[in-house]
């Protein structure tokens, strides 16, 4: 009997096959956008997905400014942060976060949906989100992936 049939392959970082992947954030819901881009991050669609390895793809979502909140959640969800000091507690809602910073609000969401440790820091380094339609990762060639046809 072959040995080598029935082994379990488990991909590490230099055998991981990450490509580049550009997805457009217009007119998406926030939830539905981030756990797809979690999904894609991690590589769990992938054959060859390996839990605690970094083995998903590079995302680049465009149009950060443009995704939408389903219900009262642009005004009635509160965002806090801390500074670190007494005191330096501070809250926003999605509505003055898209306001000043539109491309946190997608990345805090998709951070809340990866992996609490090393591997989920090192996730989201390969997440790029921006503001607009334009991006300066054409040098990449980032495939196109529409996630309005799967919901």
């Amino acid at each position: 009997m072959d040995t080598l049939s029935y082994k379990t392959v488990s991909v590490n970082k230099a055998t991981a096959n990450k490509e580049w992947v550009l997805i457009d954030a217009e007119n998406m819901v926030l939830g539905r956008l981030a756990s797809e881009v979690a999904k894609i991050l991690r590589g769990k669609y992938k054959p060859e997905y390996t839990p605690h390895v970094d083995c998903g793809d590079n995302v680049i979502v465009i149009n950060a400014e443009k995704v939408q909140l389903t219900g009262k959640k642009l005004t009635d969800r509160v965002h806090f942060r801390h500074s670190g000091f007494p005191g330096g507690q501070t809250s926003q809602t999605p509505k003055q976060i898209l306001a000043k910073y539109p491309e946190r609000l997608v990345e805090k969401a998709v951070r809340g949906m990866l992996p609490k440790n090393k591997l989920g820091r090192q996730l989201f380094r390969n997440l790029h989100v921006v503001v607009g339609a334009e991006h300066k990762y054409e040098a990449q060639k980032p495939k196109v992936v529409d996630l309005s046809t799967n919901n």
